[in-house]
């Protein structure tokens, strides 16, 4: 009896984690603008991070000049980021979201991937000016 009643623990608490999938949000604060030239503009790391975010399939907006808001849907999951910029700096904020189990602090663990393959494209697009 003491068998199955550990089982049953074993796989309650399972079921558990694999449903616990939510992270901090991850930010990108302040990141530097790396380049491979010194002859660049701030138009060229707002076109940088336009074209990274599009290539991942988000749809990219200028809110206003040195604000980009980027939005990503997936299925039945949006979210939204702010994305500061400048000519020496770049930042990845969390707006908003829907489905994503956001509680003021967390987020669902699928966010954190999808905002580190944006901040690796947009490196790798401001690394080419």
């Amino acid at each position: 009896m003491k068998l199955k009643t550990f089982a049953a623990i074993i796989t309650l608490t399972a079921l558990t984690m694999i449903g616990c999938r939510s992270n901090p949000v991850y930010t990108v604060a302040d990141a530097p603008v790396v380049t491979s030239t010194r002859d660049y503009s701030t138009k060229d790391v707002r076109n940088a991070i336009l074209q990274a975010g599009v290539s991942l399939g988000w749809q990219m907006n200028d809110a206003q000049p040195g604000l980009i808001v980027g939005t990503l849907n997936v299925r039945d999951h949006m979210v939204q980021v702010d994305i500061p910029y400048d000519r020496r700096t770049y930042s990845i904020l969390y707006r908003d979201s829907v489905n994503m189990n956001y509680d003021g602090g967390n987020i669902h663990s699928n966010y954190t991937g999808w905002v580190q393959r944006l901040n690796a494209a947009i490196n790798s697009r401001l690394s080419m000016l």
